[in-house]
């Protein structure tokens, strides 16, 4: 690779040093190429020079960077722009390496900070501002020294205009007014990037009155109308911010708002509709909705959801609309689209319908007509569960009962469990429906699937016979949100403790009660599955599961029948009781001629392998195995 640098071609030479850099950090060795690189950043050619230097200060180390340090001094006062940036932005990297080197710096970096080189300076202002941050007062003394005098660079101004909105923010802005001036007069700089940046510096300060923040919303303001996108975008964006905590300051950008819903850019759009529902008042929540109608057939399933999170934001601020709201809602479960924006439809419906107790009836009718005609098993079941928990309270329950028994005659399996269920619960809870619903229960007993007529069967019999105990505990109760840490500690108390093991099977009610979070916005209830556990958990109390009693039956009596094996052996009858059987797993090919299989039996301390169909010669590794952790456990 040396060789290559005898070369004068450009492309080659760059080519060279990239490679460099990406081989020094599996390379054993890097000081073979160290005096090439030292050469190159020492020549005449400045095409060499700046990707000299960086590669030079890449593979280098701390004892090596003070041999070539005063040629990087050199090179950060250079005349070549490209050179100066180069040793600059290297520094950065020798900040981890040698931070004491690169402080000694300070005189070099303060004067190409003060040049007049548009990069040059934006690197030097950086590296300053890195060497100085640690000393309160070198910063306070950088930032007076650069804001009374004009920087040329647009981007070391906007650096700078970061620098001072973090003292402001620490310090607060009223007690630094000369900061906060500087600030504000950037919002009249001729650099459209350092407006920007000015007036998102204020809005991110706290504790801003909508006074104060309306210098920075009138710029935002006219920047909505630019014919850049990237600009528009980042002032309604920004815009988009300011009206979650102060919806009347960005008020007057109501008519700037609305043109931009038209925007080509979908992004753009977006954030435009969602701002201005976060600045709509009660009045105007029709009007702003038509807006929105034909902009969403539009836009893809996933600026929908952010519209969408904006619309329920409104149903919390504006309680009295949760019809419009509602019906809205509705008209967009009839369009097409995907599972996820109509599961984000469901659940701010679901959400209104649990903070509004008005709406409940016209929001479980609506939930009622979509399942007619979905085809998403789990929303049609998750709108079952919320029907069999709300609907019995209402003042109409039997409205509801249609509903739900047309999805047993026409839906799977799983749907018809969880509908059987909330059949079940109105009759648990309305004794005027327990006979009609006890003869749908026992149609229901006839059909096809087998956990359905066990679920109809199991109801009908805890209804008619009123046994209490049962309808309390399968269909009154309410889920148990564990306390997952709770669990585990419990679990293990369990399977530690041999007595309560052979004694009685783990009860939940030993476990606490996890309070439940409520999402701060509907992406994460989206996002979020909860998992809720019945108080006297088994396969009929279960939502849309499709595991049979039969089958857990069938489980139990395997594990019985090992129970027995185990029990017969004298070595392993002193155990106690199994605590769980795993099911068979594989230990070779299938295609093999001995195909060796392996079923683990946990107890409270111990573990046995049950090996099946095993050769003479694999037995006797076996037996080598088990000797070793044996002799390994007992150290």
């Amino acid at each position: 690779m040396t060789k290559l640098f005898q070369s004068n071609d450009q492309n080659l030479r760059r080519m060279l040093y990239l490679v460099i850099k990406e081989l020094s950090t599996v390379a054993d060795d890097v000081i073979i190429v160290t005096s090439s690189l030292t050469k190159d950043m020492t020549g005449p050619e400045i095409a060499f020079r700046g990707p000299a230097i960086r590669a030079l200060c890449t593979i280098t180390d701390a004892a090596m960077v003070q041999s070539i340090e005063r040629y990087l001094k050199q090179a950060v006062v250079d005349k070549s722009p490209a050179i100066a940036s180069a040793v600059l932005t290297s520094a950065y990297k020798l900040m981890n390496v040698c931070p004491d080197i690169i402080k000694r710096w300070t005189n070099e970096v303060q004067e190409a900070a003060s040049g007049s080189r548009v990069m040059v300076q934006y690197h030097a202002i950086g590296l300053l501002y890195l060497i100085r941050q640690s000393d309160r007062l070198a910063v306070t003394k950088m930032i007076q020294k650069f804001t009374r005098s004009t920087l040329r660079s647009p981007y070391a101004y906007c650096l700078m205009i970061r620098i001072v909105a973090k003292q402001l923010d620490e310090d607060g802005h009223p007690n630094n007014p000369q900061l906060y001036e500087f600030l504000e007069s950037s919002l009249r700089h001729k650099s459209e990037m350092v407006i920007y940046e000015a007036a998102r510096a204020i809005i991110s300060l706290r504790n801003l009155t909508a006074k104060e923040l309306a210098p920075a919303v009138g710029v935002l303001q006219l920047l909505c109308s630019s014919s850049k996108p990237a600009l528009r975008y980042a002032a309604v964006h920004t815009l988009n911010s300011v009206a979650s905590n102060h919806p009347a300051a960005v008020t007057a950008c109501n008519l700037d708002l609305e043109q931009l819903i038209g925007d080509p850019n979908r992004s753009i759009a977006t954030l435009a509709i969602t701002t201005l529902l976060k600045t709509g008042n009660e009045s105007n929540v029709e009007r702003l909705l038509k807006h929105v109608s034909p902009f969403m057939s539009e836009i893809s399933d996933e600026f929908k959801i952010v519209v969408l999170e904006s619309i329920h934001a409104l149903a919390t601020k504006y309680p009295k609309k949760y019809t419009v709201l509602l019906n809205f809602l509705s008209g967009l479960l009839r369009d097409s689209a995907g599972y996820t924006f109509k599961k984000a439809v469901v659940v701010a419906i679901e959400s209104i319908i649990k903070q509004i107790p008005e709406a409940k009836s016209i929001g479980l009718l609506q939930l009622c007509d979509f399942i007619e005609d979905c085809e998403h098993v789990k929303l049609t079941q998750r709108i079952l569960h919320l029907l069999g928990r709300e609907g019995p309270y209402l003042k109409r329950p039997r409205q509801f009962t249609r509903y739900i028994y047309n999805r047993v005659m026409l839906e799977s399996a799983s749907i018809k469990c969880t509908a059987t269920t909330a059949l079940a619960r109105f009759a648990a809870h309305n004794e005027e429906l327990l006979p009609s619903i006890l003869v749908l229960l026992k149609r229901i007993m006839i059909d096809e699937d087998d956990e359905v007529r066990d679920r109809a069967a199991f109801y009908h019999y805890i209804l008619s016979n009123n046994q209490v105990a049962l309808k309390s505990a399968y269909l009154l109760s309410e889920e148990m949100h564990l306390n997952p840490s709770g669990l585990e500690c419990a679990l293990l108390d369990y399977v530690h403790n041999s007595h309560t093991v052979a004694g009685s099977p783990f009860s939940l009610t030993t476990v606490p009660i996890a309070d439940i979070v409520q999402p701060n916005d509907l992406s994460s209830a989206i996002d979020s599955d909860v998992v809720k556990i019945k108080a006297k958990p088994n396969a009929m109390a279960g939502e849309g599961r499709n595991t049979s009693l039969a089958s857990q039956m069938s489980g139990k009596r395997i594990q019985d029948s090992f129970a027995e094996q185990l029990a017969s052996i004298p070595e392993f009858s002193g155990l106690g009781s199994i605590f769980k059987s795993s099911s068979p797993v594989e230990l070779t090919e299938s295609d093999t001629e001995y195909v060796v299989t392996c079923i683990k039996h946990l107890f409270s301390r111990h573990l046995v392998l049950q090996v099946s169909q095993i050769s003479k010669h694999l037995l006797a590794i076996m037996k080598h195995f088990l000797h070793t952790n044996t002799i390994g456990s007992n150290r």
